[in-house]
């Protein structure tokens, strides 16, 4: 392995990753890797597996199995990682939206089965509200933060909110919320010089005020959930700090459910930190990219096919 551990983080993908396809070979190579499968399949009643590696897309893409479908094929490739090289510890993790869950499972803050059953959870909650009070999101490309924030004020209405919702890359921002707010927004946002602002096909205004409706049972299960102190930090999206303690991840996790997911920030902090290489760990390399554009000087590599393992030797 050719790698410091004072310098690498580990970064866990969210919603948007998904593909058919995704873990089935690594869990075909992989012994730690298929028991990950084996146990998610068993905890959840039914052959989450299948699904991932057979689809159909439209299944796969119901919030409420992409989001254990990130979570399980991630775990799964951080455990196959851990076996493989049991000396080497990341200085520090993060994840995008959901993907913050999985690092606070591979953090030790939490079981594989507690995590799995959260994610489980957060995917059927997030869909409820979507029903009971839909909205949009949409990306807005070529503005910066301020000018986002200030166009997003002035679009929001008493009852029609709309924020920014992720802070991905510079110039690659999503902004969440009430439908009509959204549009105004997306008005605003070309008026003010946005290069593009493109609606995105969800009826889920996820990290926005839409998500009010299910806070409450959201905070329960989280508070229910066993968690303990992370092994590693993990850089959470509430305040793009590092989380350490059970608490803190409790309140990140809660928090995280209304709020901006800073993700820029979450990155310059690593980087802070001295970390110069992000491995990506589970389906796709979208955090790659955003990395890349984050941070011109550092190294990417995404982990979840053997292929990728292989890379890393």
């Amino acid at each position: 392995m050719k790698f410091n551990q004072q310098t690498i983080a580990f970064v866990f993908p969210g919603q948007g990753s998904q593909a058919v396809g995704m873990g089935k070979e690594l869990a075909g190579q992989y012994l730690a890797a298929k028991q990950i499968f084996e146990e998610a399949d068993s905890i959840l009643g039914f052959s989450l597996s299948s699904l991932m590696w057979n689809g159909p897309d439209a299944d796969l893409n119901d919030t409420v199995n992409t989001q254990p479908a990130l979570y399980v094929h991630s775990l799964a490739a951080f455990r196959t990682f851990s076996h493989l090289y049991p000396d080497l510890e990341p200085a520090s993790l993060a994840g995008h939206s959901l993907g913050e869950l999985s690092a606070l499972a591979a953090s030790g803050a939490l079981s594989f089965a507690d995590g799995l059953r959260l994610v489980r959870k957060r995917g059927e909650l997030m869909k409820r509200a979507g029903e009971l009070t839909p909205g949009g999101m949409a990306a807005i490309l070529g503005l910066d933060i301020p000018t986002l924030d200030k166009v997003c004020a002035e679009a929001s209405a008493p009852g029609e909110l709309v924020q920014v919702a992720n802070d991905n890359c510079p110039g690659q921002v999503v902004i969440s919320g009430a439908k009509p707010a959204v549009e105004r927004a997306m008005a605003g946002a070309k008026a003010a010089g946005a290069k593009r602002a493109l609606p995105l096909a969800v009826s889920i205004a996820a990290h926005s005020p839409l998500m009010a409706s299910i806070q409450d049972e959201w905070n329960a299960v989280v508070d229910s959930a066993a968690f303990g102190d992370l092994k590693i930090p993990v850089i959470g999206n509430v305040n793009a700090s590092a989380l350490k303690t059970a608490d803190e991840a409790r309140a990140d996790v809660k928090a995280q459910m209304q709020s901006r997911v800073k993700w820029t920030d979450s990155v310059e902090a690593m980087s802070g930190m001295g970390v110069n290489v992000f491995v990506e760990v589970g389906t796709g390399s979208v955090l790659g990219g955003l990395v890349k554009r984050i941070l011109s000087d550092v190294a990417t590599y995404p982990l979840g096919n053997p292929q990728d393992f292989s890379a890393l030797e």
